[in-house]
């Protein structure tokens, strides 16, 4: 009998990942450089406290735009409290949850640590797998 996939197996594990007080100018060029659509926000202590995503950013540079400012932190646009999935779910489970909702990605938690994030291209790769 084979393992089910779990969401460990597929997520990425390159973890790009932003202090909340860091410039958001930053942020935005991380997201950009890495081809990214967001990444988590994880504070001092390693808690996870949000996830700053390309429309998060896309409304600081869309406000921004009027003001020839492009300034604050990652924490004054992130979005608090992500929802997040555990590392050991069953894809399928990743699958329904992406289905049932308007999320693109999910923090990976592993033992209270964001050890990876999994998006709809890494499960639909798991599903692809599958058959």
């Amino acid at each position: 009998m084979t393992k089910p996939a779990v969401v460990r197996d597929y997520m990425s594990k390159r973890l790009v990942a932003f202090d909340p007080a860091a410039p958001i100018h930053q942020a935005i060029e991380t997201l950009l450089q890495n081809h990214i659509s967001g990444a988590p926000v994880i504070d001092m202590q390693g808690r996870l406290v949000g996830i700053l995503s390309k429309k998060d950013c896309l409304k600081v540079a869309f406000g921004s735009s009027y003001h020839r400012d492009l300034g604050g932190t990652v924490g004054e646009y992130m979005t608090p409290d992500p929802e997040t999935i555990d590392a050991d779910a069953d894809i399928l489970q990743a699958a329904e949850r992406f289905l049932a909702g308007p999320y693109r990605r999910f923090p990976v938690i592993a033992d209270g640590q964001t050890v990876g994030v999994i998006a709809r291209y890494d499960v639909l790769r798991a599903l692809a797998d599958l058959w």
